[in-house]
């Protein structure tokens, strides 16, 4: 990992910047991480670990496609049903993120842990596809008197609201990142060429 010096993340948003940086700056002290706006190829509300990991996967690709560089990651974040569906007041969908990384010819896949959303926001979002953070921000001002002109998804993030602060999005999508370098740092175990990266 050592030899990673350029990694782009399809994504122009910082907390996920800041988990990529924070993850790959462990391995490759001098990585330069930049990020670049692409198309995540699924709907802007993914529901189902099918569209999630998709989404990611483009976002990665997308990311390394025509430029140089030694990974190309992407993070796509999204809604999955629990196996019981919920009873009433109880959440029956989780927020997880999947981070996809690849260097052009492998790619490698982590999740993010998972939490719940109050059940008026992920309603919205499963059966309508708005937006969670849109659905969430308002049911946050509405109840916490708080209202701010720039997403929650920019800064601290949902979870960082939900936690107090003690989770903040950039920290909960760095596990993530970290969970798809395994295959990377790990080479020989996963079947990968041995310094391929």
């Amino acid at each position: 990992m050592a030899a990673v010096r350029w990694v782009r993340v399809g994504s122009v948003n910082e907390p996920k910047l800041a988990a990529v940086r924070s993850a790959i700056g462990v391995y490759a002290p001098d990585a330069k991480v930049e990020g670049v706006a692409v198309a995540s190829g699924v709907p802007e509300q993914p529901v189902g670990f099918e569209e999630i990991i998709r989404g990611a996967r483009n976002r990665a690709a997308e990311a390394a496609s025509g430029f140089p560089c030694d990974l190309g990651v992407g993070i796509e974040d999204g809604l999955v049903p629990l196996p019981t569906g919920g009873s009433e007041g109880e959440v029956a969908h989780l927020n997880i993120g999947c981070v996809a990384i690849t260097d052009g010819d492998r790619t490698s896949i982590g999740f993010s842990s998972a939490f719940g959303y109050p059940r008026e926001c992920s309603i919205l979002a499963v059966h309508d596809r708005e937006p969670i953070g849109l659905a969430f921000d308002r049911l946050w001002g509405a109840h916490r008197g708080e209202s701010s002109a720039k997403s929650s998804a920019l800064s601290t993030g949902n979870i960082g609201r939900l936690s107090n602060g003690v989770l903040p999005r950039a920290e909960y999508a760095r596990h993530g990142v970290l969970c798809a370098l395994v295959a990377f740092l790990q080479p020989d175990l996963y079947g990968l060429e041995e310094g391929a990266v």
